[in-house]
């Protein structure tokens, strides 16, 4: 209290501390459309990440699209309450933020380094190299005491030639990778197999130009047929133009595992050419298709069509 002459003048002091700087909140789940109850989490930010305001933290994905939850202030993320691939619900707690008073610093981009002097970068003149001395005599010749001795070819063992690799070794690796199907991708497959088993299917006929296909087979069928004892048919053509197709686009060659709910990409091709027996019309299965060539091919049909 300062009491002067003429007036009494009240003097406060206040004091901040760092209580609302240094809290820690509790993020939520935000709430989803009316038909989402659920959704699948994919973190973006780990523990002790520095986050800035709105700086998306995790995705959820759910059955009709994905929802980014943001940061709500400037902090560290103290704790991830739910597991990479949790499922979570509205309102269910996230994530843990301290938050910080300041946003995060940018890193500053490095420094160019500084101009080379203008005289180091300008190369020394070239001096014109040396003119080689012409001989004027003849080197001297060897003895036969120090020649090289040399044994005779009878003394000189051939090397054994590498093993040759058979010719269907490099053949049948069926290898294939799986990857996950988010909740979105299980939702639309389940879509589409619930409409094949309950709408009506419909077959499309396309024209394709076949003239081609047609003078190559009339060109080399006498001459494929002699040299391999079997005749050209379009089936080869079919199969092989499928297999080309399949190896630009693998997704059409993949199928989903309902147990692991992820696509399977496979590495090989095979396809099923149905093949008329005495006993009816039966389709066994060609495997590895991508390695034959037209040859293999029609050798293959053949000797399926005689086994069953």
């Amino acid at each position: 209290m300062v009491i002067n002459n003429s007036s009494v003048f009240s003097v406060r002091f206040f004091q901040t501390t760092a209580v609302c700087k240094n809290e820690v909140i509790t993020v939520q789940t935000p709430a989803f459309a009316e038909s989402v109850t659920e959704g699948d989490v994919r973190w973006e930010k780990a523990v002790g990440d520095t986050v800035a305001e709105d700086e998306v933290v995790c995705e959820i994905e759910t059955d009709k699209t994905s929802v980014q939850v943001p940061s709500p202030a400037n902090g560290i993320i103290e704790a991830l309450l739910v597991p990479d691939g949790g499922k979570v619900e509205g309102g269910t707690p996230l994530f843990t933020l301290r938050k910080t008073g300041a946003a995060p610093a940018k890193a500053k981009p490095a420094e160019a380094p500084a101009a080379a002097p203008k005289a180091e970068l300008e190369a020394p003149a070239m001096s014109p190299p040396p003119v080689a001395a012409i001989p004027t005599q003849m080197p001297p010749v060897p003895s036969p005491s120090q020649l090289p001795s040399s044994k005779p070819v009878s003394a000189i063992k051939p090397t054994a030639a590498p093993p040759l690799a058979e010719p269907g070794a490099a053949k049948g690796v069926r290898s294939e990778h799986r990857e996950k199907m988010n909740r979105m991708r299980q939702r639309i497959a389940q879509r589409l197999k619930e409409a094949q088993n309950t709408c009506a299917m419909l077959t499309t006929f396309n024209e394709v130009d076949m003239s081609n296909i047609q003078e190559m087979r009339t060109r080399h069928k006498d001459a494929f047929l002699k040299k391999h004892n079997l005749k050209l048919g379009f089936m080869s053509a079919f199969v092989k133009a499928s297999a080309f197709a399949l190896q630009e686009q693998p997704v059409v060659n993949a199928v989903i595992d309902d147990a692991t709910k992820e696509v399977v990409y496979r590495d090989y091709i095979d396809i099923s050419v149905a093949v008329a027996t005495p006993r009816g019309l039966v389709v066994p299965v060609i495997r590895n298709v991508e390695t034959m060539n037209y040859a293999d091919i029609e050798r293959t049909i053949s000797e399926l069509g005689e086994k069953v």
